[in-house]
C-alpha cells in the first residue's frame, strides 16, 4: 500500500504505544518537536542532545505531554567517541530494540573549522556523525518492529556537490554554504545507499530521507551565532529574521515531512519527503523525487566505503 500523503498533518499519525524512538537534536526546533509529537502518540522517546542544560529543558517539555517516560542521551556528532558511547547507552536503555531512528540534527553554514577527529564540521557532523551512530546502531534497529531510519536532509542539498576525494575541504576552497550543502546532500545519498544494503541483504528495516523545506527551525539563527565578528553576525541575525518571518513556514509545518517518513503507514525504502507546494519549500508532506546523486548507485558505494575508512566503523550491514 503506497503511503497516502494529500493534506497530511500531526492528527494522521497512528498510536505509537510500544514503539520506541531515538531522536537527534531533539533539544530545539525540528527535533524537538518531532520529540514532542511521538511522545504525545504515547511513543517512549529517547532525545539525544549535545548539551546536557537544554537537553535537560527539552526532556522536561516532552515529559510534560508525553504518555511514556521520555530519556535524555548526550550525543556530540563532532565526537566519534561520544558516538559510540550514546550508540552504548541506547542499546542498553532499548535492550537492542528501537523502532525508529529519526537523524535530524545539523549545522548550517559555519565558519571554516574541524570535528574533535578533524573532520570538516559540517561534513563530520551532519554525515559521518549520523552515518556512524545509524551502523551501530544496526543491531537494535534489527530488533525492532517494522524499524525506520529516517536521515534528514535539505533544500540545500540541491547546490550541494559530493566530492568524495576532498569532503573536507583541504584541497578547495571552504566555503560554508557549500559544505552545508555537501553534508545535506550527503545525508541523502547516504540514506539510499543504506536502503539499498538493506534490500540487498533481505533486511525487514528501510532507510528514508526528508526534508523540512524552507521552515523556521532555528538553525539558521545559530549558524549567524558562530561568527565571531559581531558586526557580520548581527547582519546575519537580522537578515535571517526577515527571511523567515516572510517566506518560512512553521516548524509545526516543517517537522511533517520526518514525522510522515517515520510513521506513516506505506512509506517505502528509499523514499524522500518534503513539502509538496512552492517547489519543496512549503506545504504538506508528499513523496518526491530523491535528486539524481542520491539515485547513482556508484556514488553511494563511494560514500559508503569514504564513511567506513574515515571513521574507522565496519558498515552495518557489511
Amino acid at each position: 500500500m503506497a503511503a497516502r500523503t494529500g493534506n497530511w498533518t500531526e492528527s494522521d499519525i497512528a498510536d505509537q504505544t510500544r514503539r520506541t524512538v531515538l531522536v537527534t537534536g531533539a533539544n530545539s526546533g525540528l527535533g524537538l518537536r518531532t520529540a514532542r509529537v511521538l511522545a504525545e502518540k504515547g511513543a517512549r522517546v529517547l532525545l539525544a542532545c549535545r548539551s546536557a542544560e537544554r537537553g535537560e529543558r527539552a526532556l522536561r517539555e516532552v515529559a510534560e505531554r508525553a504518555g511514556t517516560r521520555p530519556e535524555l542521551v548526550r550525543l556530540d556528532l563532532a565526537d566519534l567517541a561520544s558516538v559510540l558511547d550514546a550508540a552504548s547507552r541506547v542499546r542498553e536503555l532499548t535492550g537492542d530494540s528501537l523502532d525508529i531512528l529519526v537523524n535530524n540534527a545539523g549545522l548550517m553554514g559555519t565558519p571554516k573549522g574541524t570535528t574533535k577527529d578533524g573532520f570538516e564540521t559540517q561534513f563530520g557532523t551532519n554525515h559521518l556523525g549520523h552515518a556512524a551512530l545509524t551502523w551501530l546502531l544496526m543491531s537494535a534497529l534489527r530488533g525492532g518492529s517494522g524499524a525506520r531510519v529516517v536521515t534528514v536532509s535539505s533544500m540545500a542539498a540541491r547546490a550541494g556537490r559530493l566530492d568524495p576525494d576532498d569532503p573536507n575541504f583541504e584541497r578547495r576552497p571552504y566555503n560554508p554554504v557549500a559544505a552545508y550543502g555537501q553534508s545535506k546532500l550527503a545525508n541523502q545519498v547516504f540514506a539510499l545507499e543504506l536502503d539499498r544494503r538493506l534490500r540487498a541483504a533481505h533486511e525487514p528495516l528501510i532507510s528514508v530521507a526528508a526534508h523540512p523545506g524552507y521552515t523556521e527551525s532555528g538553525l539558521a539563527a545559530a549558524m549567524a551565532r558562530s561568527y565571531g565578528n559581531p558586526l557580520l553576525r548581527g547582519a546575519m541575525i537580522a537578515g535571517t529574521r526577515m527571511g523567515e518571518l516572510l517566506f518560512a513556514q512553521s516548524t509545526r509545518m516543517g517537522t511533517l515531512p520526518q514525522l510522515f517518513a517515520a510513521t506513516a503507514p506505506g512509506v517505502g525504502g528509499g523514499d524522500y519527503i518534503g513539502p509538496g507546494a512552492f517547489g519543496g519549500a512549503r506545504g504538506h508532506p508528499v513523496v518526491t523525487r530523491p535528486l539524481p546523486p542520491a539515485l547513482d548507485a556508484e556514488l553511494g558505494a563511494r560514500l559508503w566505503e569514504l564513511t567506513a575508512k574515515l571513521t574507522g566503523i565496519t558498515p552495518n550491514p557489511a
